[in-house]
């Protein structure tokens, strides 16, 4: 049994994470931080949680985290640098799903997220949690940085084109369109996100530049091995008014050889051993309410003609896009079975 903290309790990913950690058998969430609600029960707060948890928030004290075994921070960019070096000295692992230890091109995340990395000699040291691609690295590590959501649908869905032998695709042509519900914004105070403005819309926003785009870049780059090849990816978000859910629609351009390929076949195979990745029969069309609570990412192809292939890859963004791949990556870590804590079904309707 090991002892959790998470920072950060009250937003939509931190009470995720909460929710998640509690059906775990092997972890026990002792530390549940707020700057605002220090005192006050969880179950007081959310009430869906009544009967499972007498845990109150606390104020953040580095002392009483450097107790755990591990740090989730379920807090806005910035935070979790400032405190990741003092617990790793204390070897108190950390999982941020913010965005501190994302990137590595330090220059990139300065300019996208407006600050200065407090611990650029840790984030060197860090780990992308992509638990599908990046477990031999995961089991070693001390910090993770959680993937983005956008980002996490994306490279599931390339990645069995991108490390095949050959080049199956035109990395130039990628297009991602891609939606998702408005608890991707996280649970404040913003007029762009309250119901009157999202009920009966639906909005591209971004689409001069986007912080995950940078994100998309990088990993794309390290999964295919190449650089300077996609730095042209388009990719525009969209909201829409539902309150989780997240699909992107993939487009690209199939080099000879892809076009001669049974990509089918191809991405069976490359998923055919991961739990929380689904490739549906051709031609199929994944739901977002299929994914609703799972860990689980769906993804579908289609061929609209020989040289053109469309990736479907949906998922629940408060899930596999965020808690749920940070305790995916917890369980890799600590060497449970991957799929402890998380193997909920999907809810319909």
């Amino acid at each position: 049994m090991i002892s959790v903290g998470i920072v950060g309790g009250t937003g939509y990913t931190g009470v995720e994470l909460l929710r998640i950690l509690l059906r775990h058998t092997q972890a026990q969430v002792q530390v549940l931080t707020s700057r605002t609600e220090a005192g006050k029960r969880v179950a007081d707060m959310f009430p869906n949680l009544r009967g499972h948890t007498d845990l109150e928030f606390s104020d953040l004290d580095i002392d009483v985290l450097k107790q755990c075994d591990v740090v989730f921070f379920a807090t806005p960019h910035g935070v979790a640098m400032q405190h990741a070096q003092a617990l790793t000295e204390a070897n108190t692992k950390v999982i941020d799903l913010a965005a501190d230890f994302r990137l590595q091109n330090l220059e990139q995340f300065e300019k996208w997220y407006g600050m200065q990395h407090a611990c650029p000699e840790l984030l060197k040291d860090s780990v992308y949690g992509l638990s599908e691609l990046n477990r031999d690295k995961i089991k070693q590590a001390n910090v993770i940085g959680n993937p983005g959501c956008y980002p996490t649908t994306v490279q599931l869905g390339l990645a069995p084109v991108l490390k095949a032998a050959q080049d199956l695709i035109k990395p130039e042509s990628i297009i991602i369109d891609a939606k998702s519900g408005v608890s991707g914004a996280g649970r404040k105070a913003s007029l762009g996100m309250i119901y009157s403005e999202n009920a009966d819309n639906f909005k591209a926003y971004g689409v001069a530049g986007h912080r995950h785009h940078p994100e998309i870049v990088e990993a794309l780059e390290n999964i295919s091995g190449k650089t300077g090849v996609f730095e042209h990816v388009i990719f525009i978000p969209h909201l829409v008014p539902m309150i989780r859910g997240m699909l992107s629609t993939i487009y690209v351009d199939l080099t000879e050889a892809g076009a001669q390929t049974d990509l089918q076949a191809l991405y069976e195979q490359f998923y055919a051993n991961e739990p929380f990745v689904d490739v549906m029969p051709a031609g199929s069309s994944p739901e977002t309410r299929s994914v609703r609570g799972a860990n689980q990412l769906r993804i579908a192809l289609h061929k609209p003609h020989p040289n053109k292939l469309i990736v479907l890859s949906a998922q629940d963004n408060l899930v596999k896009g965020a808690a749920g791949q940070a305790v995916q990556n917890m369980n890799i870590m600590f060497g449970f079975a991957e799929d402890e804590g998380l193997a909920g079904i999907g809810l319909l309707p």
